[in-house]
């Protein structure tokens, strides 16, 4: 990393993300959420005094000036992500889980369709697998890695005789692995539709939808620039939306209702899958948090990422227990090579077992830095990284009652043997070296004395 690009983000930091510093906070959980910058406050604040806005579904000149302004956020949407708006449309949702739910009950699975994803995918992602298996779908995990990253050895089965769906993240939330983008190729030309989760991916990647060409791709505007919370998208191409097939219908998605003759018809496009009265005033954000990304600049961001993941995978590896063994266990790559800046590790104690997450969490929390503990709702990559028996965890699993359920009821018939959950660090646009020697620090104190003894083991 070039010295002028840690000056430019360290000035980007000092002006639009003062309050970390003021406030003495290390903030490594952007994988969770982003952080706003001052600007976009100002900007949006500034917006909102200055203009009256009502309910878009109507002609009066609040609810038309609201138009404009969703239909003026679905152009720079389509704009960031390089996505011709005569091929691809943008639907408004409340966040990236509400944008793959669109998908899974609309799309039209059969008997004879495949629902395939990778093992490594969000618990969004995964309950799409009820739909297909309602339709009596096949659904097909294809396999992880023991770094975590697609076996992409592994054949992609045939597309089935019904409508196919092929899912993946462009990168892990839990082990900030990038997956190749290439599978989007592979998979439609083995007749599938792909749905692209890019949400952990687009808060410090570019993405060219015009090279990648989806058929789906979600997203959320928190996790890439903090504010507005409740607004995110789906994209989907024109031809892949006109296949899906609401299962019901709400305000602002039909053109007509009948109730003595029972009938509806719903919109064509974007609006038939946007429920109700849009957050029309958190949609007048998404512009300010778009143009300020790409003023700081997409790949300068990538690069700044890169080197800081970098700088942290060193601080973790070169952690040690006093006997000399290494002090964490990384899940994942351990070198910067095909990921992400999001890395999951446990920290180990002076026997080289691993102490549980929650007693690490709060530990850092009073250190007043923000990780993030748990399975970061991805079951499948933690069962592959935590090297969970599967019969010994669905005997645990199955033996719990619905409602009593927690991390250390499963942990304690796991015989503690196994990690039920891991830290997580994740880097974004206001971090810097100070955050990693802070990290660095915290966890040498915590690992040189003995940590693992107290608290409970999971929260």
């Amino acid at each position: 990393m070039s010295e002028s690009l840690r000056q430019r983000f360290e000035a980007l930091r000092a002006r639009e993300f003062h309050r970390l510093d003021e406030s003495g906070h290390v903030y490594l959980d952007y994988t969770g959420s982003g952080l706003y910058a001052t600007s976009q406050l100002r900007e949006h604040d500034d917006f909102l005094e200055g203009h009256v806005l009502g309910n878009p579904h109507s002609e009066s000149p609040a609810s038309s000036h609201a138009t404009r302004v969703v239909e003026d956020a679905r152009r720079e949407v389509l704009d960031f992500f390089r996505a011709d708006p005569a091929e691809y449309e943008v639907v408004f949702t409340a966040n990236a889980s509400a944008s793959l739910k669109l998908v899974g009950e609309s799309f039209p699975f059969d008997a004879g369709s495949r629902f395939v994803l990778l093992q490594d995918n969000h618990n969004s992602v995964q309950g799409i697998r009820e739909y297909a298996a309602a339709a009596g779908t096949e659904v097909t995990y294809l396999p992880l890695t023991p770094e975590l990253r697609a076996a992409l050895e592994e054949q992609l089965p045939p597309a089935g005789d019904g409508p196919s769906l092929f899912a993946f993240p462009a990168q892990s939330n839990f082990s900030g692995v990038k997956h190749p983008l290439a599978l989007v190729e592979r998979a439609r030309a083995a007749g599938y539709r792909v749905l692209l989760d890019a949400a952990a991916y687009v808060p410090t990647n570019p993405l060219d939808v015009s090279h990648t060409r989806p058929d789906f791709v979600c997203v959320s505007f928190y996790k890439m620039f903090g504010y507005p919370t409740g607004v995110g998208a789906l994209l989907a191409r024109r031809d892949a939306l006109a296949e899906l097939r609401r299962p019901w219908f709400a305000g602002g998605t039909v053109e007509y209702v009948a109730v003595q003759k029972i009938a509806h018809q719903l919109k064509i496009g974007a609006e038939a899958f946007e429920d109700g009265t849009l957050n029309f005033l958190g949609i007048a954000a998404v512009p300010a948090g778009l143009a300020f990304l790409r003023q700081v600049g997409m790949e300068a961001l990538q690069e700044r990422v890169a080197g800081l993941t970098r700088g942290l995978l060193d601080v973790l590896c070169g952690l040690k227990r006093r006997d000399g063994g290494p002090g964490v266990e990384i899940y994942g790559p351990a070198s910067g090579d095909g990921r992400g800046a999001t890395v999951a590790f446990n920290v180990l104690d002076a026997a080289g077992r691993v102490v549980p997450y929650g007693v690490v969490e709060r530990a850092a929390s009073r250190e007043n830095i923000s990780l993030r503990g748990g399975c970061f709702c991805n079951p499948g990559a933690a069962e592959v990284a935590f090297r969970m028996p599967a019969e010994e965890a669905a005997r645990c699993f199955g033996s719990m009652p619905r409602g009593t359920f927690t991390l250390g009821e499963f942990a304690r018939c796991m015989g503690e043997t196994v990690p039920v959950g891991a830290m997580r660090a994740s880097l974004g646009i206001a971090s810097n070296e100070a955050d990693l020697e802070r990290l660095d620090a915290f966890l040498r104190g915590f690992i040189a004395s003995d940590g693992a003894g107290a608290g409970d083991p999971v929260r």
